[in-house]
């Protein structure tokens, strides 16, 4: 027993060390768990042999895994991005794994295991590329959401894949596993399916798959709620586990993967009402056993095989990411993805990924790919994904200033038109502004720097002009001496604060209405010279506090009365909390602004408290809110 308490205590130290640090320099948290495994296992040898066993038990993370993938897949949204999902990613995934079969057949390799290698090194790394795309802000970009729908299309690949693997066994392998291997299969897997006649067989699989969809749609909504109603969390993770695992169990006793019938039920439960409270359940577990699972891996990794064939496996992992690179490109081009977002998918999508371990593993067991060759995949796949940070400092570093430089496609728009107001930036908050003074007949001049954003706003007829705000001649054209306002509501904070300052310095008579994106930059354009500064969710963030504070009981007039008397109460003390911040020199929280952000907050409890006060006996005379002026 103390055995076991020193190796999950192994395990678990390493993860902690390895996985924060890996995240901190930016490498993510997959390879956190590998670089842990390989210190624990080859560098220093605390691990040996367990490895193996516990590999087994981890892989059951993978089956949590899939189980939260088709939770997210509602059909109405697979329905909306239904071109690039399963055109990107279908293209994706079956052009490489042709190309990487080729390759592989080219080297004299059988067909059953090149279409195996093929399948293993076309799927990419979820785990990093999603992560690192969040961390740079490029999740939203066109580049990012294409490679997320081309993952998303991986994720889902993987379960026709694990179903195929078993059928690609090559009966050499078999037979080389001898008797090992069936007293493994006769005495670790229970099967009720075999000797069964085929059609026999395809009727207890449709009928496996039919209880898994029914039950999951008609019978898990009132077991949920049975086990809600007792109020305890932890009986509701065990009938969340209990689902999970039981899924599991029945899939393998009629000789399925695993992971296709708890996908098939994680879809099935998408839309369900207790879908949120089911991945709250699952995910620890989830994450838990799939570092586990990547810390086996990397403790299993034979070093000797680089040793002894780096030069190989080094020729293996550049293939690998030159030939998806081009593939995903070229398909980048063919689906309209615009310049640097093309290199933006192309080289995100170019490694292998963390199911390239869950399929290597599983097609080994299956006696599809021999050890020797299992081993070499295993540092390719390792390899290259270690080598995806780089990838993404070379978009970084060479790529994106490239097509900086290279930009605009075309010169600043002709501007035609002259306005009492200049708006610079047409994005969702500068449209809002513009469309209200547009409408009320005032006119404006608009200038952004995004074309695309031009172009498509000037399809509804929304009249703007293609251009870099913070150009001084460009602003000269667009008429600045003759207007009466300047917004500035472009979308990056320090531009925006540059921009302010040179207008002030140029302009000093010109009014400056600014939009700011927190507090910090509130104060840093209000230093900046700006005549009005907004926060651009201080006032969605009012109305939906007055909303809440109505559902909740409180009476309408009250509600509106208690929104005012917070926005004239941190009027009154937003000046001082202003000059507080200009001493400290952004520096960070001093006492002294702490001191007055406090009495700020206690201001604001003794406004409420008075409102309350005043309008006790609302409810009894049955007021209506003062009408909106």
């Amino acid at each position: 027993m103390t055995g076991y308490f020193i190796q999950a205590f192994i395990y678990l130290c390493a993860a902690v060390i390895a996985v924060p640090l890996a995240k901190r320099f930016g490498l993510g948290s997959v390879l956190g768990y590998l670089v842990a495994g390989v210190i624990i296992g080859p560098v220093v040898g605390l691990v040996g042999e367990e490895t193996v066993t516990l590999q087994h038990f981890a892989e059951f993370g993978v089956v949590m895994m899939l189980f939260l993938v088709g939770l997210e897949l509602e059909p109405r949204m697979l329905w909306k991005m239904r071109l690039r999902l399963f055109g990107l990613g279908g293209l994706q995934v079956a052009l490489s794994m042709l190309a990487l079969l080729l390759i592989a057949l080219a080297f004299g390799i059988d067909w059953r295991m090149a279409l195996t290698i093929g399948m293993i090194l076309a799927l990419s790394s979820t785990a990093i590329v999603m992560q690192t795309l969040n961390e740079k802000g490029l999740a939203k970009t066109e580049g990012g959401q294409a490679a997320f729908s081309v993952l998303l299309f991986q994720d889902i690949a993987v379960i026709p894949m694990l179903a195929l693997i078993p059928l690609l066994e090559a009966p050499e392998l078999m037979r080389a596993a001898g008797e090992i291997g069936q007293q493994v299969v006769d005495h670790g897997q229970l099967d009720l399916v075999s000797g069964l006649p085929n059609w026999v067989y395809a009727l207890v699989v449709l009928a496996a798959v039919a209880i898994v969809v029914l039950g999951g749609y008609y019978l898990s909504r009132p077991l949920f709620r049975f086990v809600a109603q007792s109020g305890l969390r932890e009986v509701f993770t065990a009938t969340a586990l209990m689902l999970v695992i039981g899924i599991a169990a029945l899939m393998s006793l009629v000789g399925l993967s695993p992971a296709l019938g708890t996908f098939l039920a994680g879809v099935v439960l998408a839309n369900s009402e207790f879908r949120h409270e089911l991945e709250a359940n699952i995910e620890p577990f989830k994450g838990l056993l799939l570092g586990l699972f990547f810390i086996t891996v990397g403790a299993g990794i034979d070093f000797t095989v680089l040793f002894q064939d780096g030069l190989l496996v080094m020729m293996i992992v550049a293939a690998v990411i030159l030939v998806k690179a081009t593939i995903v490109y070229l398909l980048a081009c063919s689906f309209g993805v615009d310049s640097s977002d093309r290199w933006l998918t192309a080289l995100s999508l170019a490694q292998a990924g963390e199911f390239g371990f869950v399929l290597l593993s599983f097609s080994h067991q299956n006696n599809v790919v021999p050890t020797e060759i299992a081993n070499i995949l295993l540092l390719v796949v390792a390899i290259s994904m270690f080598l995806t940070p780089a990838l993404f400092i070379f978009f970084d570093k060479v790529l994106v200033p490239r097509f900086e430089t290279n930009q605009p496609s075309r010169p600043p728009d002709v501007i035609d038109t002259r306005g009492r107001v200049l708006i610079a930036g047409i994005g969702r908050f500068g449209q809002i502004v513009n469309r209200l003074l547009v409408a009320n007949g005032i006119e404006t001049v608009v200038l952004d720097h995004d074309i695309k954003q031009v172009d498509n706003l000037r399809e509804l007829n929304i009249r703007s002009y293609f251009g870099d705000a913070t150009h001084p001649m460009l602003l000269e054209k667009a008429g600045i001496d003759e207007i009466e306002l300047f917004v500035i509501a472009i979308d990056e904070p320090k531009r925006a604060v540059d921009l302010t300052t040179f207008i002030k310095d140029r302009y000093p008579h010109l009014t400056v209405l600014a939009r700011a994106f927190d507090q910090v930059h509130y104060y840093q354009l209000k230093r900046a010279g700006a005549d009005v500064v907004i926060k651009e969710t201080y006032h969605g963030a009012l109305n939906l506090g007055y909303e809440a504070l109505t559902r909740l009981g409180t009476h309408p007039f009250l509600a509106e009365q208690l929104k005012n008397a917070f926005i004239e109460t941190e009027d009154e003390t937003a000046e001082a909390l202003y000059q507080n911040w200009l001493d400290t020199s952004e520096s960070g929280i001093r006492q002294g602004f702490r001191e007055l952000f406090m009495q700020q907050e206690a201001a604001l409890r003794a406004a409420m408290e008075e409102e309350h006060s005043e309008n006790l006996d609302l409810n009894k005379v049955g007021a209506e809110p003062a009408p909106k002026i």
